[in-house]
């Protein structure tokens, strides 16, 4: 699995700005590194009264790290071949490598006795195989149940039973300045445990790539590295309060601080993935940005808090609800919502159809509104994971590219290999991912188009098929009818 190393200067709305450079801290290559530590040494007055002060975290660390476990995952990354006529009309066929593995390391934690275990998307996304070990060195092959990249988040299965399980806890509860654990197999190194506190909630660091992604990330000073992503951030007690997922750092390792999915969102994501097979997102159906001096003086607000409404989008729930332009939302329910993490992760939490309570702020006054929330669609319909609309040709069994591949290897059309059960594709070196863009230098839309092609052809008679893998890497392919 390739390795992770996506850098970003972030910003968030409302005039907050964090400069610094973002790094997923998930499957990679692993090395072992020797540190030399050269900062110099300093003595602390009062040793054991500093020692009296620490809580004891020896539970929490006994009872966490039962519960996490190592995930290893395998890519096949393969290695396209240029079509030579030249070649393949002596040699009767194209010359093929065999695909090199890539293999990737993480963390993840057990939430079901029956085998269920939550890690990121970005730690088992594009793996072909996924190992994992249990803290009793036991290993189980895994099955994806289903991802959900805009909270980077995945649910995988091993088929065991009677395993040991971290309980959640409630992320909303835990304050600033608490003592915390981060569990995980930072470089390979088994169920290792560290301590820090808990630096601030609600922390947006822009570095999900997603439309609709929603970060408002637990951030700690808890000792993060590669290889904990998918990892569990526990309390003092050993409750589950996030999934370690991100890492500020300017050289890829850990620099002072990390970032985790709290709980609350991890625990509604799970129970939609196991549910509906997808993700439920709802909105409210406004544009908005963070109160701030500039914005307050401006509008004439005496309190820098809550969230502005710029826009109300129509159709939308807040429309239906009465929110109107220029409100100030100050909370969700019985949550103070001080930006606009905050808010998207209250809101994040929720599904279409779901009525809630929102406070605002209007002329000076609070002002309670009750709405009932929409899917991006505009109603409160359950949004299932879409039926595959696969078809066999030739041992290929292809489907629609979706828009996300489009976008992001910026094609406008094509068609993905799924699965090669042999026939003419395999023989011909073509690997699975690989997406079929053209044929003859036609561009292909659909399989009906290319059945079409494919039947023009004649005994004999050469095709030419071009495309791209997932990694970007374009290719050229030819075999005989």
């Amino acid at each position: 699995m390739k390795r992770f190393a996506m850098f970003f200067l972030t910003a968030m709305t409302g005039g907050f700005m964090a400069m610094g450079i973002y790094h997923y801290f998930g499957p990679e290559r692993q090395t072992a590194i020797t540190v030399l530590n050269r900062d110099n040494a300093y003595l602390a007055g009062n040793k054991a009264r500093e020692a009296d002060a620490l809580p004891d975290l020896t539970y929490a660390a006994e009872k966490s790290v039962q519960g996490v476990v190592n995930i290893q995952t395998v890519q096949q990354n393969y290695q396209a071949q240029q079509y030579d006529p030249f070649r393949d009309l002596f040699f009767d066929r194209p010359y093929q490598r065999e695909p090199s593995r890539v293999m990737g390391q993480g963390s993840g934690v057990i939430v079901s006795d029956d085998g269920y275990i939550v890690t990121n998307n970005h730690v088992v996304n594009g793996a072909d195989e996924i190992l994992v070990t249990l803290n009793d060195k036991r290993s189980f092959p895994a099955e994806v149940i289903g991802v959900d990249p805009t909270t980077d988040l995945a649910l995988i299965k091993i088929d065991e039973h009677n395993l040991t399980m971290i309980q959640y806890g409630n992320s909303d509860l835990i304050r600033t300045g608490e003592w915390v654990l981060a569990v995980g197999n930072p470089f390979n190194l088994n169920s290792t445990v560290t301590a820090g506190i808990i630096s601030a909630k609600g922390r947006n660091i822009n570095i999900l790539n997603e439309e609709f992604a929603i970060e408002s990330f637990i951030q700690t000073d808890a000792a993060v590295n590669p290889g904990n992503s998918g990892g569990a951030l526990v309390d003092r007690f050993g409750n589950l309060i996030g999934i370690n997922t991100a890492i500020k750092s300017n050289t890829g390792s850990y620099a002072g601080y990390s970032f985790a999915v709290p709980v609350n969102i991890v625990k509604k994501v799970i129970d939609d993935l196991l549910k509906f097979g997808t993700a439920q997102r709802a909105f409210i159906g406004v544009s908005i940005q963070d109160m701030n001096a500039a914005l307050a003086e401006e509008l004439g607000e005496k309190e820098i808090s809550g969230i502005y409404v710029a826009a109300v989008l129509e159709g939308g729930a807040a429309k239906d609800a009465g929110i109107e332009e220029g409100d100030i939302i100050t909370k969700v329910g019985d949550i103070t919502v001080g930006n606009v993490p905050e808010l998207q992760e209250q809101i994040g939490r929720l599904r279409p159809g779901d009525k809630i309570d929102v406070t605002v702020r209007r002329d000076g006054r609070s002002k309670s509104i009750r709405m009932i929330l929409k899917n991006k669609e505009g109603n409160t319909n359950v949004i299932r994971k879409p039926s595959s609309e696969s078809v066999t040709v030739m041992g290929a069994v292809l489907e629609p590219v979706d828009a996300k591949a489009k976008h992001e290897l910026k094609i406008n059309n094509g068609l993905l290999i799924k699965e090669l059960k042999g026939g003419k594709f395999r023989s011909a070196g073509i690997r699975e991912g690989f997406i079929i863009t053209k044929i003859d230098h036609k561009d292909i839309n659909s399989t009906g188009e290319l059945q079409k092609i494919l039947a023009s052809k004649k005994a004999q008679e050469g095709v030419l098929i071009e495309g791209i893998y997932p990694n970007g890497l374009r290719a050229y392919y030819g075999f005989g009818i």
